[in-house]
């Protein structure tokens, strides 16, 4: 593809390996005309004929490798700083490399990827979803009622990419720019008429998704996370970069009861919709009951506004309905019917997401992410509406990590639990005992009961066959994941396949 073709939305200017800007037309239409085999932003990627992008990292700056790239057969560079390359002219494989100036060479990359790639997100509804909390859920929401109705929908997330038969598991919530228009362009090839997917604060802050326009974005609900080094400097820059999705989408709909959520549309280009549980919604929901059943929970309510119809959802309390909310505003917009989102959302089971998992008759065990004292807060809290004889929680904290997010998960399960078991998650490269000890220095704030296991599967096998009629049993912390990280090395444990291996011993 040509330069030309990968640069037009772009402000730019070339330069010459001796950083001469170049002003003399013919030579500038000679260089729009150079011929590129690929995009790469990885200089282990490097190939002949490829365009490199010199990114500025956390920890390494490509521009560093901008010489390198050019020895290995780069023809060209995308750079956002001056660089002397005079030395090498005459000495790369290819005649004459390109290189392209730019303000931001994240920004550009997002554009020239949409453009290698044919701007796929133009044949299918992009659907973003952004907030704290909810967005893994709500993505498989959507999925399965728009599947439900019919259409062919892929989804990005935390967990995984899915679409058709095809499942890749997850590196980033949302993809580099490069991987995200690859992605796209294998889906619309597929015949994906729709695509849903997560949408992170520090993808908008590093414009992963510059280069297309959301059909709709989604706002969940806005608290305090990420905010620490390479991350965001304060709560008001994370909200500010939440708040750039509805700068970039046609349609937003937002959660009308969360308190920031008139903040995060500040400066928004988009159309507004509303959902929650205040009248004052669009989107709304009345008569909320739980539902409590052997072995699940679940909740049922009426959905009004926009929308009038019944609604269960076998996942437990108030978010589950504000994540069906989201999802039913969102699938408004594609005039599915009130049966096919009642029959979707009757079998939405999201990995390592409240999942349930069938062990006894008379107590329910849950597997779920929360791995932060906030999440794990909400979790709980939720759970203790539905009244259980006792509420059990089995959680770690990971290692290298902040010994305050061990001291507050302590205390929070401390307070809300009847029996905390403290346990392994993922020690990386501190002690286990050491991570248990801090853990135990939080929840003895409380007078919360507790036994520590730091093997995580003696854990699960204390709470398995400990569990007593009418307790909620919580694994919490690893989720979707299937490892644990321990001295540099990820070895296999899928929590699931724990669990089953404790039954057939009997």
């Amino acid at each position: 593809m040509k330069i030309a073709e990968l640069i037009g939305k772009l402000d730019y200017h070339f330069n010459t390996l001796a950083g001469e800007v170049i002003m003399d037309h013919d030579k500038v239409r000679a260089m729009r005309g150079t011929e590129v085999s690929g995009i790469v932003n990885d200089s282990r990627k490097i190939s002949k004929d490829c365009l490199f992008f010199c990114i500025v990292g956390a920890v390494r700056d490509g521009h560093e490798f901008a010489r390198q790239a050019l020895l290995d057969g780069a023809a060209a560079l995308v750079v956002q700083k001056d660089l002397d390359l005079s030395d090498l002219a005459g000495k790369t494989p290819v005649k004459d490399p390109v290189i392209i100036r730019v303000q931001d060479t994240r920004y550009a990359m997002a554009y020239i990827a949409a453009a290698y790639y044919g701007n796929p997100a133009s044949r299918m509804k992009i659907i973003g979803v952004t907030g704290t909390k909810g967005k893994t859920t709500t993505t498989y929401m959507v999925k399965s009622i728009l599947e439900a109705a019919g259409f062919k929908a892929g989804l990005i997330g935390t967990i995984e990419i899915l679409y058709g038969d095809v499942r890749i598991p997850a590196h980033n919530t949302t993809p580099e720019s490069t991987v995200l228009q690859k992605t796209f362009r294998d889906m619309a090839d597929a015949g994906m008429e729709a695509v849903v997917m997560e949408v992170s604060s520090q993808a908008l802050m590093l414009h992963r998704t510059q280069g297309f326009l959301f059909d709709l974005g989604i706002f969940t609900n806005l608290s305090p996370d990420h905010i620490g080094p390479n991350e965001h400097k304060d709560f008001d820059d994370y909200l500010q970069c939440k708040s750039l999705l509805f700068r970039q989408c046609r349609v937003g709909i937002f959660n009308a009861d969360d308190k920031y959520y008139k903040k995060v549309m500040d400066g928004h280009t988009c159309s507004v919709e509303t959902y929650g549980l205040s009248p004052e919604a669009d989107l709304h929901a009345e008569n909320l009951q739980l539902i409590k059943k052997p072995g699940e929970l679940g909740v049922e309510f009426d959905v009004k506004g926009l929308m009038d119809f019944h609604a269960e959802v076998p996942a437990p309390g108030r978010f589950s309905v504000y994540n069906a909310l989201c999802a039913i505003a969102v699938c408004r917009h594609f005039n599915v019917t009130p049966e096919d989102v009642r029959k979707a959302l009757q079998k939405v089971h999201v990995r390592g997401r409240i999942e349930m998992v069938k062990v006894s008759d008379d107590f329910t065990l849950m597997i779920d992410y929360a791995h932060n004292a906030m999440a794990l807060e909400s979790l709980l809290a939720t759970l203790r509406e539905y009244e259980p004889h006792r509420l059990v929680c089995l959680f770690g904290c990971g290692g290298n990590r902040s010994k305050l997010r061990r001291f507050e998960m302590g205390e929070v399960s401390g307070k809300l639990a009847e029996l905390s078991i403290i346990t392994s998650d993922n020690p990386r490269d501190e002690e286990p005992m050491a991570i248990i000890e801090d853990i135990v220095t939080g929840i003895s704030r409380t007078d919360g009961k507790y036994v520590t296991i730091p093997d995580r599967k003696d854990a699960i096998r204390y709470a398995i066959r400990n569990g007593e009629p009418g307790d909620i049993v919580v694994l919490a912390g690893k989720g979707h994941e299937d490892y644990q990280e321990i001295k540099g090395h990820k070895y296999p444990m899928d929590e699931r396949v724990l669990i089953r291996e404790i039954l057939e011993e009997g």
